[in-house]
């Protein structure tokens, strides 16, 4: 910029020199010129508003009023004067423009940064909550399952009575486990996890519940239906079967676009004491475009879930 400048002004000096009145320009005028150019420059570098550069066009206003004070060559010098001033605000003017580009492209770049570190953290707490809540549904049924158990044995008949007490405690710490387990992970159900099908059938499920000592009467209709929202719907049912009805037969029906478990309500209301399940279910299944109904009518707690035909 500084070769360009004195490009400028060498040119300039030699149409003053030669096209002058058999003189050579003032002093004051080549470092009036100088300093404008350099000005002119530096405005246009620094200052984004060009209403902000009125000094500037005055000041080569009055610089050609002050040419047309001498016998000088008026034309020569009002276009000399333009092209030293103009010149250097545009470069100037550009320069800008090309260092303001640069930072809105790095600006640019970093927000994209943050905001793609955003979507992976946000991925990693979705998967962390995916993993607590299908912890939560695998074993606390598991937990269940295992107090069931301990419940058969406590009422064999032919138990020694220390034998009896140290099952009873089991049992206890079973069911201890089981609600200490919905308070710590029971709240972390991810709102829009994806819904993908589960390995294990319903039927097995079942199978594994009725080994642990559940009365289970199992019935499937047509192809079941098979999602982890279905999976999850028994799985709890029969978790709060063998909690709050133990030793009471469980049915579970399954069709192509519902699936039902009913068991006879014999203590507390399983949506008053276990309530949290029931309402991770109901958010599991809405996500994958159902319905959840769960009740207790005419002394049969009923939990039903529809599903759409092609889930």
């Amino acid at each position: 910029m500084i070769s360009f400048l004195a490009l400028l002004l060498t040119a300039g000096l030699s149409q003053w020199n030669g096209l002058g009145y058999g003189g050579s320009a003032p002093v004051w005028r080549v470092a009036l010129t100088v300093l404008l150019a350099i000005a002119a420059y530096y405005l246009g570098r620094r200052s984004p508003n060009p209403r902000d550069h009125w000094a500037l066009w005055t000041a080569g206003a009055l610089s050609g009023l002050l040419a047309l004070i001498d016998p000088w060559h008026v034309f020569t010098a009002l276009a000399v004067l333009g092209v030293l001033v103009t010149l250097p605000w545009l470069a100037g003017r550009f320069r800008r423009q090309q260092a303001e580009l640069v930072s809105a492209g790095r600006d640019r770049v970093a927000a994209l940064e943050r905001e793609r570190a955003l979507i992976a953290a946000e991925a990693r707490l979705r998967e962390r909550e995916r993993i607590a809540a299908d912890t939560h549904d695998s074993l606390g049924h598991e937990l269940a399952l295992l107090a069931l158990r301990a419940g058969l044995l406590e009422l064999a008949p032919d138990l020694p009575r220390e034998h009896r007490a140290s099952v009873a405690d089991l049992r206890a710490a079973a069911g201890r486990a089981t609600e200490s387990l919905r308070e710590t992970i029971g709240l972390l159900r991810a709102e829009s996890e994806p819904l993908t099908p589960v390995d294990e059938p319903i039927a097995d499920l079942v199978e594994r519940a009725r080994a642990a000592g559940l009365a289970v009467a199992f019935t499937a209709t047509g192809a079941p239906v098979a999602s982890r929202a279905a999976h999850r719907v028994v799985q709890e049912a029969l978790t709060n079967a063998a909690k709050h009805a133990p030793g009471a037969p469980v049915t579970v029906s399954v069709t192509a676009s519902a699936v039902e478990v009913a068991n006879p309500v014999t203590g507390a209301s399983p949506a008053v004491s276990g309530g949290r399940g029931l309402i991770g279910l109901d958010e599991r299944v809405r996500l994958a475009g159902g319905s959840l109904r769960a009740a207790a009518e005419g002394g049969v707690f009923t939990v039903r879930a529809t599903f759409p035909e092609a889930a």
